[in-house]
């Protein structure tokens, strides 16, 4: 019986992973082997359809990778033309080539979810950018901040990860069998040429060399991968935090349901985004093991590097289209944002009071003061009264309009960041 994943154990699995399945990979594969004739100057009409998945499937496990199976049902396929199908070439040139550029397809999708994902944190920050909540630090209440700057350090994760996804370049791989190209030379070809012809022709970077036991190329993009999700995974982490009951700042748009308890509207997007983030270090960890090669090219490294590769592209594809969609029906209390930093009777404008007293008085004596006024604070006397009391006769000004120019400056350079200005 044929093993079908249609998603039981992938909730997120309908959101773009198909570019990464095993037919994009067979597709991508058929593609290489195809524009590699072309390279040579000698066409072949190659297809994807009608070949034996299951003949494929066994040959995979006979000769430890796919190429070796389907290069010969698509001599079969060429007919007449069968020896101008994979000349010159070894399995690894297909399969490296195959597996970048299903990650062109893969960095696409994921960079144009990061695209309107940011887009929507950038509206937010600019929306909120006067609305203050309190800034927590080591699990605890801090100092007060706007909602917008918490969301603009969102967005400069989103952007840093569309950055990297941006910079990376995606090469080829054509080499022959020890990395020498001396079987395209024995055969007529120019080794060189050749790779430019099929980098050209796939839309991917010619490397300028052979990268068959020397996989840095692979680990910049599984590190890409792994930085977007990890971004991606503090935004839906921070808005599990925030969408607790006790705390209620943030909720999803439509969150889930419980299958025992009727009242529950769990954050669903939010927990599975955070799923994919925690996912990522043992699959980055096997890539970068990987980097570890012998000889002219690895036995098991080389191997390894495929599932973890491509689960990583996978969760970059999921979780930017999850956050996306997410981000455009998340709502915000302000109201409760607003309760929670008066919780403590206004105790988290501490620092903002000692730091306006410091240039007039000195930093112990201000400090000093302070510390008195968070003593005798109490829900009868806020800390602003409290410390009226200790001021004698100073001024110190913790109104919310006092931390509106930082709050400002940082949205601003966020979405400046992200190619928008914002009010």
């Amino acid at each position: 019986m044929p093993l079908a994943d249609f998603g039981l154990l992938d909730p997120l699995a309908s959101s773009g992973s198909s570019v990464v399945d095993d037919s994009s990979f067979l597709a991508a594969l058929v593609e290489v082997e195809s524009a590699l004739a072309t390279a040579w100057g000698d066409p072949v009409e190659l297809t994807a359809e009608g070949l034996d998945l299951e003949a494929i499937a066994a040959g995979t496990r006979a000769g430890g990778n796919p190429v070796i199976p389907l290069v010969t049902q698509l001599r079969a396929q060429a007919g007449d033309a069968a020896d101008r199908v994979h000349r010159g070439a070894t399995s690894q040139d297909i399969l490296d080539s195959a597996m970048m550029l299903v990650a062109s397809r893969a960095i696409a999708a994921t960079r144009a979810s990061l695209t309107s994902a940011a887009d929507s944190l950038a509206a937010l920050a600019d929306t909120h950018r006067h609305d203050l909540m309190v800034g927590r630090t080591l699990g605890t209440h801090a100092a007060p901040i706007a909602f917008g700057v918490k969301v603009s350090t969102w967005l400069d994760g989103v952007t840093a990860a569309r950055s990297v996804l941006d910079e990376l370049e995606l090469p080829v791989q054509l080499a022959g069998a020890v990395g020498t190209g001396a079987a395209f030379a024995d055969l007529g070809g120019d080794p060189a040429a050749l790779r430019a012809g099929l980098a050209s022709l796939l839309e991917l970077t010619d490397p300028g060399r052979s990268w068959q036991a020397e996989r840095s190329p692979v680990a910049r993009l599984a590190s890409a991968a792994a930085l977007t999700v990890g971004a991606l995974g503090r935004i839906a982490t921070d808005i599990l935090v925030l969408a607790r009951t006790e705390i209620g700042e943030l909720s999803e748009g439509s969150g889930g349901t419980s299958s025992a308890m009727p009242q529950k509207q769990n954050p669903t997007t939010a927990i599975l985004i955070r799923s994919t983030a925690l996912q990522v270090p043992g699959l980055l960890s096997t890539v970068f093991a990987s980097l570890v090669t012998e000889d002219e090219r690895p036995s098991g490294a080389w191997h390894a590097e495929w599932l973890a590769l491509r689960g990583l592209l996978r969760l970059a594809i999921e979780s930017a289209d999850a956050t996306a969609s997410m981000l455009v029906s998340l709502r915000v209390d302000t109201g409760r944002m607003r309760a929670n930093l008066d919780l403590d009777g206004g105790v988290a404008w501490a620092e903002h009071a000692q730091s306006q007293l410091t240039p007039d008085i000195g930093r112990a004596a201000a400090n000093a003061l302070v510390a008195r006024a968070i003593a005798d604070a109490s829900s009868e006397l806020p800390f602003g009264a409290a410390l009226a009391v200790q001021l004698d006769g100073r001024v110190v000004d913790l109104s919310d309009e006092s931390i509106y120019p930082t709050a400002d400056a940082v949205i601003d350079a966020a979405l400046a960041r992200h190619g928008r200005s914002g009010r």
